[in-house]
């Protein structure tokens, strides 16, 4: 059953230009909000109960991830100078985008997920609709899948490959769906500190490690010192084709790309208004982690780095003691991303019937049957795609342009249509707004035609075969 999001009578928003607070944004809305908020307490089960402080939680441990410890291959393969001004036009444009997002949301508080969101941005289109929902679906099940075999290659490390990888990725497939259990992004939040916890221990440690270990071992061009003494560069090394360093902007700019999750965050927040609050927490958090590390460990590391980073130390037990701590996170944010997933399939079912938000075991049966369906697809997806990190980079330059960038400047053209020159600050952000659409556009065009001929260059290689056994320990 399709059930597109159904549009509330709301109060016009003034725009007050370019400095304007977010209340003034929301002032047409927060009956809206508050009708919404009423209704849902009235059900046994309760999404819209997230305080911000647990949002920002719930933030952090989706994106405080193992692809921050990638970014120092990204900066190894760009220098010093692109790499760094890469990651801070990725944080910017990141900012700007999610505040546009949010404040569209405030005009449409119904917006439950990323798919509410473009319809409405696209005039209330079935067809941008349908088109966000397959994007979801493909992204987020493939990125699942992405985190399964993440979850092998750890227990591969710790392990020394003790075990058949099926194995080990249906351990961790196992355990991703025992996680999923909650129907709440509340409970899930809880999961998140953890989540980040973990990954930023494993960071402490990767850096400590690194700086006191003598040289890192491995590197793709060769092993230490097959490369010469570890060195860093401003901008890229002689040889570096262009599909490498498109390959490693697209890596930076996923990092900062999460908001197709971001409307069913807001969505469960009991005051969506304070969302900026937890996006301000996040984007601290973001601008050290996301930089900081990366540039430390492309400093020790040099030519000689690898993507997760942990895989260029040269002491086993280093490598095994920060990796270990990765665990949590790759089976955390494998549940955000399955809740998220599962609720956008599980509302087209059961709509707005007792079942969507009651104790029944009509609803209880279909969540738990999603949670295994997800989870089980992911799996699937890990053992029978050779290059999944290349599949993914491929998905993320077809879906995340749409969900990182072009998706925000379409809704940015809806909020200020008929003002977007109207003073100096409103100018500034309709030309950063172009410049946003156009990323998204890139993206399209030559970020997808890099990600296929990494695709193309791997293939033309020796492939895994469909559910090996083989070790994939880094």
């Amino acid at each position: 059953m399709t059930t597109y999001p159904v549009e509330e009578k709301k109060t016009p928003i003034e725009d007050k230009g370019f400095f304007s607070s977010d209340s003034d944004h929301e002032t047409g809305s927060v009956d809206t909000i508050a009708a919404l908020v009423q209704e849902d307490h009235s059900h046994e089960i309760q999404l819209r109960t997230m305080s911000w402080q647990k949002a920002a939680w719930l933030l952090a441990g989706d994106q405080v991830c193992l692809a921050i410890m990638a970014q120092t291959w990204s900066l190894s393969v760009l220098g010093w100078v692109p790499g760094i001004i890469t990651m801070v036009v990725a944080g910017a444009l990141f900012w700007i985008t999610s505040i546009t997002m949010h404040k569209f949301i405030m005009k449409h508080p119904q917006i439950r997920d990323i798919c509410d969101f473009a319809y409405y941005a696209c005039g209330k289109s079935s067809i941008a609709y349908e088109f966000a929902g397959f994007m979801l679906l493909a992204n987020n099940i493939m990125l699942i899948g992405f985190h399964v075999l993440t979850g092998a290659k750890i227990l591969n490390t710790l392990s020394d490959h003790s075990l058949c990888t099926v194995v080990f990725s249906i351990v961790v497939t196992i355990m991703g769906i025992v996680c999923s259990a909650p129907r709440t992004l509340n409970h899930v939040s809880f999961m998140s500190m953890f989540s980040a916890a973990c990954m930023g221990i494993a960071i402490l440690l990767f850096l400590i490690f690194a700086g006191i270990e003598d040289a890192p071992f491995y590197g793709y061009g060769g092993n230490y010192p097959t490369l010469g003494a570890v060195k860093t560069y401003a901008l890229p090394q002689a040889g570096t084709d262009w599909v490498a360093c498109m390959n490693a902007v697209l890596n930076i700019t996923f990092l900062w790309v999460p908001q197709i999750l971001f409307p069913t965050f807001i969505s469960e927040m009991e005051r969506p208004q304070d969302f900026p609050k937890a996006l301000a927490v996040l984007a601290g958090i973001s601008s050290v982690l996301f930089i900081v590390p990366p540039a430390i460990g492309f400093h020790y590391l040099g030519q000689y780095s690898t993507a997760p980073a942990f895989g260029s130390l040269g002491v086993v037990a280093y490598k095994k003691a920060s990796f270990a701590f990765v665990i949590v996170p790759t089976i955390v944010i494998g549940v955000i991303y399955a809740n998220v997933t599962g609720k956008f399939i599980y509302f087209r079912i059961l709509g707005r019937s007792r079942h969507a938000h009651s104790h029944t075991l009509t609803g209880w049966g279909l969540w738990a049957g999603l949670m295994v369906a997800i989870w089980a697809i992911a799996f699937v997806f890990a053992e029978v795609i050779p290059s999944m990190g290349d599949f993914l980079s491929l998905l993320g330059a077809a879906f995340d342009s749409f969900f990182g960038f072009i998706f925000f400047a379409i809704a940015y053209a809806q909020l200020y249509r008929g003002r977007y020159w109207t003073g100096p600050g409103r100018s500034l952000m309709t030309a950063i707004h172009i410049f946003v659409m156009a990323c998204g556009l890139f993206l399209l065009g030559p970020g997808l035609y890099a990600a296929v001929k990494a695709i193309i260059t791997d293939y033309s290689g020796a492939t895994s075969p469909a559910f090996s056994c083989a070790n994939v320990a880094i």
